[in-house]
């Protein structure tokens, strides 16, 4: 590790270690999650086909299942045109239930229209696909505080936007641009919180299963309210106090140091310092530490670029974006294909998150005892076999195989779903602070072409069963076999620089090569 990651580490500890200062910033970042959450699982909802009926008139009504009104017109449920002995062709009205208020029915997405629903939520996934790349870039150009707090400010105000939308292609657009202030949002999320966490907590941020607490909260706002708008103006009103912290929480350290603005870094020291009820730590030598370690280049900014520049740091890209892509694709193919929680729209919400709680939780005590590495690496072969069984099932003839089927299926979405919180924070410890927003930020990217595909593969599973999650079992084991060649993180310093010891026409990048008498013979 680098003197400077070394020296910074021992900082966090100075000023009380996660205390009194990170217990603020830990409660805010958690439930500001809800933004991000409810925005995500809109269409979970918003995209829902109430029950529906095909209104016609006619002089005969032909079978039982027809229903004549004050107004002579007849409904079928449905069917998209009446029956064939009928005189009219074409529905004359669409009637829907008034259990719930969706864009379904708001904009009669149904029939010839069936598939803008599912549209409009791809159309959002290309705005985190391509947000999660930008926004990576950004925070690590304007920092990560103004990232964060911009994500915000965008949720905030395009869910009113959304709220008010006349017509799906305008709906769709505000999806899209909602999309973005997503991926800045989480693309940023994990980074800004670590580097205030010393590195035997850091684990504490995927632990918290904030993501699915808030998903089930969901379901029961949804079920209470009823109505796509009012959940859209909802998310709004939970999300404006959180700018409020704007004035509150200070930029990472961590980055200030990076970017040669030393002085910035040593006010946002002092200040978590006092928060925590410490005395200021000694700093008279960050700067020529700084200077000497980092070697740092105020006009250098930097890019992807540098990322594939740097082997060691090319070579986990490419490993942890495949386990990226993996769980995004197994996370929403299960969401999107599990077939055991059947019944209310509702309830599914809830139970689909709900079994992720109990793992992600302990996996605060795994990840510590026994490394990010190994757990990831665990979890997802463990989705693996369980879905390679869901697979053999499906193409069996076993009396008992749909009641196996949705055990193993829940088993596999718990597995992936701790899995991929695991990975997280395995990814963002393994980037050095200069450009770990933009390597955060492509991993993400990876994760939302794997969450693209998941709904075709769930269309072709219909067609062929077994093929999702044969799929699904494949992609698992490759990407924990993968992991293997990454380098463990737990409670290890952050590498805060790239640093090259250049030596002819090579250059070998420095993560991990010093060691804390290095440290001792630099301080």
């Amino acid at each position: 590790m680098s003197a400077t990651s070394a020296y910074l580490e021992g900082l966090i500890e100075q000023c009380g270690g996660f205390s009194r200062f990170q217990w603020i910033m830990f409660s805010f970042m958690i439930y500001s999650k809800i933004a991000v959450t409810w925005t995500m699982m809109m269409m979970t909802f918003a995209g829902a086909v109430p029950n529906w009926q095909c209104g016609f008139t006619n002089q005969s009504i032909p079978g039982t299942n027809q229903s004549m009104d004050v107004n002579n017109i007849y409904y079928i449920d449905k069917q998209c045109f009446p029956p064939e002995n009928m005189s009219v062709q074409n529905c004359q009205e669409f009637k829907f239930s008034d259990g719930m208020s969706t864009v379904v029915n708001e904009w009669r997405l149904i029939c010839d229209k069936d598939w803008i629903a599912s549209t409009v939520t791809t159309i959002q996934m290309a705005g985190l696909l391509i947000s999660c790349v930008t926004s990576g870039h950004l925070a690590d150009l304007i920092g990560r505080k103004p990232t964060f707090f911009l994500s915000l400010f965008v949720l905030t105000i395009l869910n009113v936007a959304a709220g008010l939308s006349t017509s799906w292609q305008m709906f769709a657009v505000f999806r899209f641009l909602l999309g973005f202030g997503i991926g800045a949002y989480l693309t940023v999320f994990y980074n800004y919180l670590i580097e205030f966490i010393p590195a035997k907590r850091r684990s504490v941020t995927i632990a918290f299963p904030s993501w699915a607490i808030w998903a089930c909260v969901f379901g029961f706002a949804a079920m209470w309210l009823h109505d796509w708008q009012y959940l859209h103006f909802s998310i709004s009103v939970l999300t404006l106090p959180c700018l409020l912290m704007w004035w509150i929480l200070p930029e990472s350290f961590r980055y200030l140091v990076t970017h040669n603005r030393v002085d910035e870094a040593k006010g946002v020291i002092r200040r978590v310092a006092q928060i925590n009820g410490k005395p200021e730590p000694d700093m008279s030598k960050m700067k020529n530490l700084v200077e000497e370690d980092l070697k740092v280049d105020t006009d250098h900014k930097y890019t992807l670029r540098d990322v594939a520049q740097a082997p060691q740091l090319r070579k986990c890209t490419c490993l942890l974006g495949l386990a990226w892509m993996s769980c995004g694709y197994g996370y929403y193919a299960i969401s999107f294909g599990v077939q055991s929680l059947s019944g209310s729209l509702y309830l599914n919400m809830f139970l689909l998150s709900v079994v992720e709680i109990p793992t992600q939780v302990s996996s605060y005590y795994l990840t510590n005892r026994f490394g990010r590495k190994w757990v990831t690496i665990v979890l997802l072969l463990s989705a693996g076999v369980t879905g390679f069984v869901v697979a053999v099932l499906q193409i069996s003839d076993l009396e008992m195989k749909d009641a196996l089927i949705n055990w193993f299926a829940l088993a596999s979405k718990m597995s992936v779903g701790v899995g991929w919180g695991t990975l997280i924070i395995l990814s963002t410890e393994t980037y050095p602070t200069v450009v770990r927003n933009i390597g955060y930020g492509m991993l993400n990217s990876f994760a939302r072409i794997g969450a693209m595909a998941a709904p075709q593969i769930v269309y072709l599973n219909s067609h062929l069963p077994g093929a999702m999650y044969f799929i699904f079992s494949a992609v698992m084991v490759i990407s924990a076999f993968g992991l293997f060649f990454v380098q463990e993180t737990n409670k290890k310093p952050i590498e805060d620089g790239i640093v090259s010891d250049k030596r002819g026409d090579t250059e070998i990048q420095v993560f991990h090569g010093q060691t804390n008498e290095a440290f001792d013979t630099k301080l």
